[in-house]
């Protein structure tokens, strides 16, 4: 039998022309084939070949002498987001051919830190990191990966249930990301290193990687926090959250937006809990974070724009009408017959009720309103869900049992789809709801709606229900409990939804 076989050809092409570097790359490979070897370790970091030399290499990752392949490291070549696909696309034919023949890839270890992979790389390789699930070791800093990237990610990680060190220092996840990365680690009872350092998460997304924490991950070693925006609260839920893992060696929180007392009192509690010696220097502490009143003006000015654009939309929905209702009586007044009786309304119309909503459009859909509106509405896209669902909540009426009732019943059968379907991803439903309630900023210039209390009321309602997630009960309740002008009109709805929030979370 061929004995397993090592490749260490990291830093070998100085000096070389990159067009020479993939006939290199190739030739390299066909020996290595010919030779009939068995790779166990392919290093080819620190070689800047680009996405042509992945293609260098492509033949050779297909191949059977890397259906043994457990490292495979391609720190700092320049892949960027062509390469990042050429390889995803090689890595996914290589686990199609070696599990055909009995002996599946089972990649261990992942390392492609500063490559340009971006959100398009990042996503292609999650689909090959899902497919295999024999990750341990997974290394990608600096590869400018934003949220949707870190969401394909973090939906591949899960599947990996082997993982002990995750690395993905200095991308950008925001809250976004850090929710759905949470989520993920939910699933990773193996995981010893957590590296999100450099990485935005911000107070929810820390908060939700507490929530994380504090359920299971028995024997993590390492969290690493650092430079991610982190507000004093917010590293005092990651403090608490690590009390009793025996285990722990480290906890990164250096470089946040913690303020001189911030840092005192983070470092008074964890002495106070027996665990201070844990905590990393915080020298570098950017202070207490500067006040967003000057950002939520904008917002609130966006608002108000967008309301003034519905009026208009329905203002002008509401003189077609009018117009036509003229028509009518026109046509009659010289004698002429209608083909439609006068007495006969018109059919229920849900897409003119998601346009417009009113109380009196949803009642005169009829008792299979719920159905029509679940039939509407895309439930596999996550934003199209939040959005139906706010536009129905918003004629919620507390003292009108038949409207309400009408609202609830809605929602409920939405949701009960969306939550159902295998593809959607309730992470992203509840970070896109926080975006249109103006509770979350967003990096796609979301303009959010103006909040009422039936937004609040129906949220109330939904998340006492059994299809709704109560790992997503704690990132709701963080950022409900933000000071926040858009809620600033539903102070009765809001402490309702706050007290149901942390009833739930406790009987969870």
């Amino acid at each position: 039998m061929m004995p397993s076989q090592r490749c260490y050809w990291s830093d070998m092409f100085t000096g070389r022309l990159r067009a020479e570097i993939p006939a290199a790359l190739n030739s390299l490979g066909d020996a290595v084939m010919l030779a009939g070897a068995r790779l166990t370790v392919l290093d080819l970091s620190d070689n800047a070949f680009g996405p042509d030399g992945v293609k260098g290499i492509e033949k050779l990752l297909k191949s059977t002498a890397c259906y043994t392949l457990q490292e495979l490291r391609l720190n700092n070549c320049g892949m960027g987001i062509g390469g990042g696909k050429i390889l995803a696309a090689s890595l996914i034919q290589c686990l199609k051919k070696s599990s055909g023949e009995g002996s599946p890839l089972g990649l261990k270890v992942f390392v492609a830190g500063r490559n340009r992979l971006e959100n398009d790389g990042a996503t292609a390789l999650a689909q090959a990191f899902q497919l295999m699930g024999s990750l341990e070791e997974v290394h990608m800093p600096q590869n400018g990966i934003n949220h949707p990237g870190v969401t394909a990610l973090a939906k591949a990680m899960q599947h990996n249930s082997a993982l002990r060190i995750l690395n993905l220092n200095d991308n950008t996840f925001t809250e976004k990301g850090a929710i759905a990365m949470a989520q993920a680690l939910k699933h990773l009872r193996n995981i010893q290193v957590i590296n999100f350092g450099d990485c935005l998460v911000r107070p929810a997304g820390a908060i939700a990687i507490a929530e994380a924490v504090s359920e299971g991950l028995p024997i993590l070693r390492e969290l690493n926090l650092s430079f991610c925006e982190i507000t004093e609260d917010a590293a005092l839920a990651v403090a608490r959250a690590v009390k009793g893992r025996d285990k722990l060696e480290k906890l990164d929180l250096n470089g946040n937006s913690l303020g001189d007392d911030g840092c005192k009192i983070l470092k008074d509690a964890m002495e106070a809990m027996k665990i201070g010696q844990l905590l990393g220097s915080l020298s570098d502490d950017e202070g207490e974070p500067e006040d967003d009143d000057d950002d939520d003006d904008v917002d609130n000015e966006d608002d108000e724009e967008e309301d003034e654009d519905v009026d208009e939309e329905e203002i002008e929905e509401e003189e077609e009408e009018e117009e036509e209702e003229e028509e009518q009586e026109e046509e009659e007044s010289h004698g002429i017959k209608l083909s439609t009786p006068t007495s006969v309304s018109r059919p229920p119309d849900v897409s003119s009720f998601l346009s417009f909503p009113s109380p009196d459009k949803l009642l005169k859909l009829g008792a299979k309103r719920a159905m029509l509106i679940e039939q509407q509405v895309d439930v596999s896209d996550a934003t199209k869900t939040a959005e139906a669902f706010l536009k129905i909540a918003s004629v919620y009426k507390e003292e009108n049992n038949d409207i309400k009732n009408a609202v609830l019943d809605s929602i409920d059968a939405l949701l009960k789809k969306a939550f159902a379907t295998p593809s959607f991803q309730g992470y992203n439903f509840v970070s896109s709801l926080l975006v249109l309630l103006g509770l979350l900023k967003s990096e796609d210039k979301v303009k959010p709606v103006l909040v009422v209390p039936g937004h609040l009321n129906a949220l109330e309602h939904v998340v006492r229900q059994d299809y709704f997630p109560k790992e997503n009960v704690a990132v709701l309740q963080a950022f409900l409990s933000r000071n926040n002008k858009a809620l600033d009109s539903c102070g009765n709805a809001r402490n309702s939804l706050q007290s149901t929030l942390q009833r739930v979370r406790c009987e969870g």
